[in-house]
C-alpha cells in the first residue's frame, strides 16, 4: 500500500531550480513513485492536487513555506526519502565555488564592490524590494522575476534612469552585456550590432541570426514585456538606444518588440532618429510607414531585421552618414559645442528647430516655436544653440530682405565665428527668380574667411549650406555648390537632412546625462544559482546572496522595514 508524507519548513525560502532539482533527485529515489517540491502557493497546491499529492497538512500552507511530499510504496521509503533532504540541498548548494555567501547586497557588494550589475530572480513579491536594493548601492539591476506590480516597474525605473542607471525588466528573460549573457542568453560573437528588445525569445533570434550571418553583438539590452506600453512610456527602451547610440562599438542599432503603444511608438522612433546611426526598427505585426526613413530601416521579420543589420554594418562609410569626420570629436576644440543657424527662410528656420527638438532641449531663437520660450532677448545676440530667422520684420525695416541682400548674414557670419564656444553655422541659400543673382558669389568668401580665422584661432569650423534650388534657376545650381563646397562649406539640398546632421553632431559634442557602465560586466547575483553558475561559466565574476524573504515574509513588518530605509 502506497504511503504520501509532507514535510512544511516555515520561512524556507529556496530557488526554483534548486526546488526542481531536489524534487527529481527525491523522485529517483529507491521506493519512491513520486515527489513535489514547492512554495506554498494556491497555484502550486492545485498542481500537487492534480498529482495526487496534496495532503491535508500541505492544504494550510503558505505561499512562504517549503512544502515537500512523497508518495513511497512503504513507510519506511517515505521516511527515508524525507530524512535525505538536507542532505541533497547541501549537495545541490555546494556547485558555486564560494567560501562566504553574504546574506544581504550590502555585505555582497563589499565583498565585489566593483560589481555594477545584480541580478535579481526572487518571487515577484520580494523582487522590486530587492531591486531598491540594488539601486541604492548605484548598481544596474537585471529584473528576471516576473509578477512584480506595474506601479513597481514604474518607480524603479524612473528612479534608475534619475541615477543614471539602468532596469532590464521585471520579466526579463535575456541580456548580453559587453560579450557576457545573462538568464537564458546565446554565446554569440562580439561585433558591431547592439540589440535593444522587449522581447526575450525575439532578442535571442536576431542575435544568433546576427552570429550566423557571420557578424556580432555589442550589447543586447532587454527591457522586459511591458516598457513600451503606454504607462511605461519605454523608459528601459529609451535609454537602451540612448546608451548604444553613444557607445563607439556599436555601429548599427536593432529594436525588436510586440507592436507598442501608437504614442509609445511615435516618442521611440524619434528618438531612434536622433541616434547617428542607422537603426533597424522591427515592431513585430506592425505596418511600418515605409522600407526606411531617414536612419530608420523597417523590418518584417526577425530574420529581416538581422538581414538588415548585417548589411548595413557592412559598410562603415554609409554607416557612420557623413559623420566619420567628428566621430573622434578630435577636430573642435575644448569648449565647441554650439549651434548657429542664419536663416533667409522662415519655414526653413521653423523646421529646423522642429527637428532640433529631437537632439537638444532648447534652441534660441527670434522667432521660436512656441511663444515666449527660449526666445533672444536680443535678437543681435546669439545664446547657446540659436536659430536666428534674418528674414523676420525686425531685420527687414529700411533693408532689403536676405534673399536678395546677403551683407546682414555675413556680419552675423563673422560675429559667430568669433565666438569660441561655436563648433557649426547653418545657413539657407535660396536660389531662383527675385533671389540674389549669385548668392553664393558672396557667400562662399566670407564662409572661407570664417573658417580660416576660426582655425587660426586653434578652432575648427564646420559650415553647412542648405542649397535651395534646381538645375533650370537662372543662378545656376551646380555652380552655386561648387562654390559652397569649394569654401569649405557641406552643402545638402534637404533642410531636415542638414537639421539633422547638425543635431548629431550638436548632441554629440554637448555633455549627456550619465549612462550605466556596459564595458565590464561584474555581478551580483540575488535568486535562481544558475545563473551565477553561467556567469562563473562565462568567466564573469559574481558572488551569490543567500537571500531570504525579509520579515519571514510577513508583509506588514516588510512594509514597515521598507519605510523606514
Amino acid at each position: 500500500m502506497t504511503v504520501t508524507k509532507a514535510e512544511i519548513r516555515t520561512g524556507a525560502y529556496y530557488d526554483s531550480v534548486i526546488l526542481m532539482q531536489l524534487q527529481r533527485s527525491l523522485a529517483a529515489l529507491p521506493g519512491l513513485l513520486d515527489a513535489g517540491v514547492v512554495m506554498g502557493t494556491a497555484a502550486n497546491k492545485d498542481i500537487l492536487a492534480q498529482s495526487d499529492l496534496l495532503t491535508p497538512e500541505v492544504q494550510s500552507a503558505v505561499a512562504d513555506d517549503l512544502v515537500i511530499v512523497v508518495r513511497a510504496q512503504d513507510d519506511g521509503a517515505a521516511q527515508a526519502a524525507l530524512a535525505q533532504v538536507d542532505e541533497l540541498l547541501t549537495r545541490r548548494r555546494g556547485t558555486i565555488e564560494q567560501e562566504f555567501r553574504p546574506k544581504s547586497l550590502e555585505s555582497a557588494a563589499k565583498m565585489l564592490p566593483e560589481a555594477q550589475w545584480v541580478l535579481v530572480s526572487v518571487p515577484g513579491r520580494y523582487a522590486a524590494g530587492v531591486a531598491r536594493q540594488a539601486l541604492r548601492l548605484g548598481k544596474n539591476v537585471f529584473l528576471y522575476s516576473d509578477n512584480v506590480s506595474l506601479e513597481d516597474e514604474i518607480a524603479l525605473k524612473q528612479t534608475a534612469a534619475a541615477k543614471g542607471l539602468l532596469v532590464m525588466g521585471p520579466d526579463c528573460g535575456t541580456a548580453i552585456v559587453n560579450g557576457v549573457g545573462l538568464g537564458f542568453a546565446n554565446r554569440v560573437r562580439r561585433g558591431p550590432i547592439g540589440i535593444v528588445a522587449a522581447s526575450g525569445t525575439g532578442l535571442q533570434q536576431v542575435s544568433v541570426r546576427i552570429h550566423q550571418l557571420g557578424s556580432g553583438v555589442t550589447h543586447a539590452l532587454g527591457t522586459g514585456g511591458r516598457d513600451l506600453s503606454e504607462p511605461v512610456g519605454a523608459v528601459t527602451a529609451r535609454q537602451g538606444l540612448d546608451l548604444l547610440s553613444r557607445d563607439p562599438e556599436t555601429r548599427v542599432i536593432v529594436i525588436v518588440s510586440k507592436p507598442p503603444a501608437p504614442q509609445v511608438a511615435d516618442e521611440l522612433l524619434r528618438t531612434a532618429r536622433s541616434a547617428g546611426k542607422p537603426v533597424v526598427v522591427d515592431f513585430i505585426g506592425y505596418a511600418p510607414p515605409a522600407r526606411q526613413v531617414d536612419n530608420l530601416h523597417f523590418a518584417a521579420t526577425l530574420d529581416q531585421a538581422a538581414d538588415l543589420a548585417v548589411q548595413l554594418a557592412q559598410d562603415a562609410e554609409r554607416r557612420m552618414q557623413g559623420l566619420d569626420k567628428i566621430a573622434e570629436l578630435g577636430l573642435f576644440a575644448p569648449g565647441q559645442r554650439y549651434l548657429r543657424g542664419l536663416f533667409s527662410g522662415g519655414t526653413l528656420a521653423y523646421e529646423a528647430l522642429l527637428i532640433l527638438q529631437d537632439y537638444v532641449p532648447t534652441v534660441y531663437s527670434n522667432a521660436p516655436l512656441k511663444k515666449g520660450q527660449s526666445v533672444l532677448e536680443n535678437s543681435l545676440v546669439s545664446v547657446e544653440h540659436t536659430i536666428v530667422d534674418l528674414g523676420e520684420d525686425e531685420f527687414t525695416v529700411g533693408r532689403l530682405h536676405p534673399m536678395m541682400d546677403n551683407d546682414l548674414r555675413i556680419r552675423r557670419l563673422q560675429q559667430e565665428a568669433q565666438d569660441p564656444d561655436v563648433a557649426i553655422i547653418l545657413l539657407d541659400v535660396v536660389l531662383g527668380y527675385g533671389a540674389h543673382p549669385d548668392p553664393a558669389g558672396e557667400l562662399a568668401p566670407a564662409i572661407a574667411e570664417a573658417r580660416a580665422s576660426t582655425e587660426e584661432a586653434g578652432r575648427y569650423l564646420e559650415v553647412v549650406a542648405i542649397l535651395v534650388g534646381t538645375d533650370e534657376d537662372p543662378q545656376g545650381f551646380d555652380g552655386q555648390a561648387q562654390q559652397l563646397q569649394a569654401a569649405g562649406a557641406r552643402v545638402e539640398t534637404s533642410n531636415e537632412a542638414a537639421a539633422r546632421y547638425v543635431g548629431r553632431m550638436i548632441k554629440a559634442l554637448n555633455p549627456q546625462p550619465p549612462i550605466p557602465n556596459l564595458q565590464s560586466l561584474v555581478a551580483m547575483n540575488v535568486g535562481l544559482e544558475s545563473f551565477a553558475e553561467s556567469l562563473a561559466a562565462q568567466d564573469t565574476p559574481v558572488v551569490q546572496v543567500d537571500w531570504q524573504p525579509p520579515a519571514g515574509g510577513n508583509e506588514k513588518l516588510m512594509a514597515l522595514l521598507e519605510r523606514m530605509r
